[in-house]
């Protein structure tokens, strides 16, 4: 069975990145790749589709409303940048969420649940709000005789040095003294350990090969007795 699909979002590179992400699964076919919800609508009023990558955030007229306004609605899996977006996408029955950029392992992870849908001819499942925004998404560490709060989404990775960890974001970083083990129970399932001395936020990685994960320009290791759990979680 073929699944068709179309790809809404500004961005051309994010919109790349869901195609050669479908290319590698022969039952999806991608109807078109449009830059505007306007140009998605002409699309859909002419062709039967049966799942949307649909960004949020976007010019004109946001994801979220275009979907709204839809009378015929396909099965959506919204995209987008920012976390805070998520209660949206939910409560309009999405199939899923994706936080760019967008890993492959977590993409298929999407397209399975799509995919159960699909056959069980179900809505998605009611979501726990409070999952998303509760306490769990963010923490308090100690640093300077103060308590600072730290969302989990901010972090990047994290480097065990001697005693300490350096936790890095994207505009700063904080070093406190604490066992990278212990700080590891602190976390989600977002976060993998790749080496002795390093957790990765698997939603910020960029690429990977086997010795390594990348975010962006930054190269962090992948230990030998870490590489079968970095690779299961990375192909989920």
């Amino acid at each position: 069975m073929k699944y068709t699909c179309l790809i809404i979002d500004d961005e051309e590179l994010a919109r790349d990145l869901i195609e050669n992400h479908l290319r590698q699964l022969d039952e999806f076919e991608l109807i078109a790749s449009c830059s505007s919800a306007i140009e998605a609508s002409k699309i859909l009023q002419q062709q039967n589709v049966d799942l949307l990558f649909l960004d949020i955030e976007m010019p004109v007229l946001r994801g979220t409303e275009f979907f709204k306004n839809l009378i015929h609605k396909p099965k959506v899996i919204f995209t987008t940048a920012y976390r805070d977006y998520a209660l949206d996408g939910f409560e309009l029955n999405a199939v899923d969420y994706l936080l760019k950029p967008i890993t492959f392992g977590r993409f298929f992870k999407a397209i399975e649940k799509f995919v159960s849908l699909s056959n069980s001819n179900t809505q998605p499942p009611s979501v726990n709000v409070e999952a998303i925004v509760n306490k769990d998404d963010f923490i308090f560490i100690r640093k300077d005789r103060k308590q600072v709060k730290l969302f989990l989404d901010h972090i990047l990775y994290i480097e065990s040095i001697k005693d300490y960890i350096k936790i890095h974001t994207k505009d700063k970083s904080h070093m406190i003294k604490y066992s990278i083990t212990s700080f590891a129970k602190n976390l989600d399932n977002r976060f993998i350990r790749t080496h002795r001395s390093y957790i990765v936020n698997v939603d910020k990685i960029t690429a990977y090969t086997k010795y390594d994960v990348e975010i962006d320009v930054i190269e962090i290791p992948i230990g030998e007795s870490y590489k079968s759990d970095v690779q299961n979680s990375l192909n989920k």
